[in-house]
């Protein structure tokens, strides 16, 4: 790049906040995946020879672009469905956001201070360890909020193949290592460098090509019919006393004619808005039904007393295969309210209905449905990997509930299938994914989509899932064996580093 960042700050600055505005198109719904690769490489350019501070800034301007166009969908469901008022919706937003920007901030200043000159070492080494060390403090520090983590762009992309390998954090690091030796090629090095990288490119992506063909995974019975009912309840109507029957019909008109065609129905997060003691008749009256027709039913519902003031979020089935489920990782504020002495003021301000449940036990008895044993994740659980690997490796078929009502017609309900498509991936499992506005989708084990619905619309999506058995590395290991190597790249490549600076001193 022949325009220098030393020469022309401002300017680099606001180069930095567009890279990272551009960001979201990399993923869904627009997935202009190359971008992953080619916008951190710009990142990269406008930390060379800047000052810790400078590139701390230039980190933060990135990560305002990159989540304050990714995830703004928070204000809508504060505002419109939470009854926020807009100005602490629009504050709430931006504190999400400029904690997440937070991140990038770090990486831009750790490197401009402690690591090595713009060269080899930072931009293959450093740059892609401490990059993917980061996205994965995101996925647990305070509760934990991987949403845009890079890898999640490549899963319809070549380096989405490494995903049954290594999480997608691992294919989060490879993004970034692609971001490095682009930086590389487009160097002033010599062309024997560039040539160097390019040959580096050209191993890597092929690499990850060829791995996607290695099969971890066999059949484990027949195939299952499986009906998603997608009820398209607006939010505004779904926890209204008087649309309950309303609701509860449209769901039942739907499936009744699925039950001699499908084994396994399956119906969104709350579906039944209504706690399980209040609809009791209703329940008993569906599972006789079921036992009848021999259809095992799948359906979100609350769970709990107000007597106890104790309430989960919950799975049960209903037929051939009775079940219950309650929800382990629960949405920090939408479903309780972290650090409650200092943040309760926040419901005041919001009225989210069904907003204080309690985490179910993180052992649970393995759900079956359509006579497998199945995964069960609700909502935002499926942005979890290590959720997903606890029901493997007896889990034969994944099953995930949510209700993406909450966004309208924004990026996040199409962000969260490609999240949980990226699961799928990871452990090598058909997934149902049912919701109550969309998108439901069937994906395939390789995280491609083979049956899809419309938003907005009460459908009903049919389909075949195929049980597996079997384990990817990632679902064996988790994410511990790539942290570690990021660990080991990090350390060489700050060692390099060094060395490169005490020869030229």
């Amino acid at each position: 790049m022949l325009l220098s960042p030393a020469r022309h700050p401002l300017f680099v600055d606001l180069l930095a906040f567009i890279a990272g505005a551009l960001l979201p198109l990399a993923f869904a719904p627009f997935d202009i995946w190359l971008l992953a690769i080619l916008l951190p490489a710009i990142l990269l350019w406008t930390w060379d020879g800047a000052s810790p501070r400078r590139a701390a800034v230039r980190g933060g301007l990135f990560g305002l672009g990159l989540y304050g166009f990714g995830i703004h969908w928070i204000f809508i469901s504060l505002h419109d469905y939470g009854n926020a008022p807009a100005p602490f919706a629009a504050l709430a937003t931006a504190l999400v956001v400029l904690a997440m920007a937070l991140y990038p901030v770090a990486l831009g200043g750790l490197i401009a201070r402690w690591g090595p000159p713009p060269g080899p070492a930072r931009w293959l080494l450093v740059f892609p360890a401490l990059w993917t060390l980061l996205d994965w403090v995101r996925s647990w520090l305070l509760t934990g909020f991987p949403w845009l983590a890079i890898g999640y762009s490549q899963t319809d992309a070549p380096l989405g193949q490494l995903a049954p390998y290594a999480g997608v954090f691992g294919v989060g690091w490879a993004v970034a290592l692609s971001a490095g030796l682009l930086r590389t090629v487009l160097s002033n090095a010599h062309w024997r460098a560039r040539l160097s990288g390019l040959g580096l490119l050209a191993v890597l992506w092929l690499g990850a090509w060829g791995l996607g063909g290695v099969e971890w995974v066999e059949p484990a019975g027949a195939p299952l019919r499986v009906a998603i009912v997608q009820g398209n309840v607006t939010q505004d109507r779904k926890w209204d006393p008087d649309a309950l029957d309303e609701t509860l019909t449209r769901y039942v008109q739907l499936s009744l004619p699925e039950q001699s065609r499908s084994e396994v129905i399956v119906w969104p997060e709350t579906a039944i808005p209504a706690l399980l003691d209040e609809v009791r008749p209703f329940v008993a009256a569906l599972a006789g039904v079921a036992q009848q027709t021999g259809v095992d039913y799948v359906t979100g519902i609350p769970t709990g007393s107000r007597e106890s003031g104790v309430f989960h979020n919950s799975i049960i089935g209903l037929g051939r295969s009775p079940g219950l489920y309650h929800k382990r990782r629960l949405l920090p504020f939408g479903e309780y309210l972290p650090l409650r002495g200092f943040l309760l003021f926040f419901r005041d301000w919001v009225d989210i209905p069904m907003a204080d449940f309690t985490p179910g036990n993180r052992e649970q008895p393995l759900f079956h449905a359509g006579g497998q044993p199945v995964g069960l994740s609700i909502c935002f659980e499926a942005v979890f990997g290590s959720e997903i690997r606890r029901a493997l490796p007896d889990a034969t078929w994944l099953i995930n509930l949510s209700n993406d009502a909450w966004f309208k017609d924004s990026a996040a309900p199409h962000q969260h299938l490609q999240i949980a498509r990226m699961r799928a991936l990871e452990v090598a499992r058909y997934l149902a994914r049912a919701t109550n506005t969309g998108v439901s989708a069937i994906v395939d084990e390789r995280g491609q989509i083979r049956a899809r619905g419309p938003q907005f619309q009460a459908e009903v999506i049919r389909g075949e899932v195929r049980p597996l058995r079997g384990l990817t590395p990632y679902a064996r290991f988790g994410d511990w064996p790539a942290m570690a190597m990021m660990v080991g790249l990090l350390i060489l490549g700050l060692f390099l580093g060094r060395r490169t600076l005490a020869t030229t001193a």
